[in-house]
């Protein structure tokens, strides 16, 4: 792989070139079966964080963060500019943000709806369609990224 100073002694038209090649979107990703789930995702995320402005303003931050996490999960898996960062374990990294979008859209869609507003119940709804969808991305993850690793890896010490 050719370092940041290799590149520097490139021609321009070839510097050019490396740099754009990083992020080529790859279209078939979109219609795979993990672009759709971060498509999904996506656009539940931004439906609830619209109900969510529309009444109570106060969880709001909880579905933007979640929103820009996995927008960013998209490009990285989109562009495959994720096997750059070898050293990171993207089938974990992407388990941990599929749990962790359960555990906090699980207690948020149940705060809101106390509230009892139209635009809160409706988040209430989307909210849990969107914990079935993080839950089944991350069945998923763990079905074909890290339970055939840890099998292998119980083969090794036996």
């Amino acid at each position: 792989m050719f370092s940041a100073w290799n590149r520097r002694d490139w021609p321009p038209e070839e510097r050019a070139a490396a740099e754009l090649q990083g992020f080529a979107v790859d279209k078939n990703f979109f219609s795979s079966l993990k672009g759709i789930l971060l498509e999904t995702e996506l656009a539940l995320t931004f439906i609830i964080f619209i109900c969510f402005t529309a009444s109570i303003s106060a969880y709001m931050a909880a579905a933007l963060l979640e929103f820009f996490i996995t927008l960013t999960f998209l490009f990285l898996y989109a562009t495959q500019y994720y096997q750059r960062f070898d050293q990171l374990n993207w089938p974990c990294l992407d388990f941990l943000r599929c749990l962790s979008a359960i555990i906090i859209f699980l207690v948020v869609s149940f705060a809101a709806v106390t509230s009892r507003e139209g635009a809160a119940i409706a988040a209430f709804v989307f909210g849990i369609i969107l914990v079935s969808v993080f839950a089944y991305d991350a069945f998923k993850i763990y079905r074909t990224e890290m339970a055939p690793r840890a099998t292998q890896a119980l083969r090794l010490y036996v």
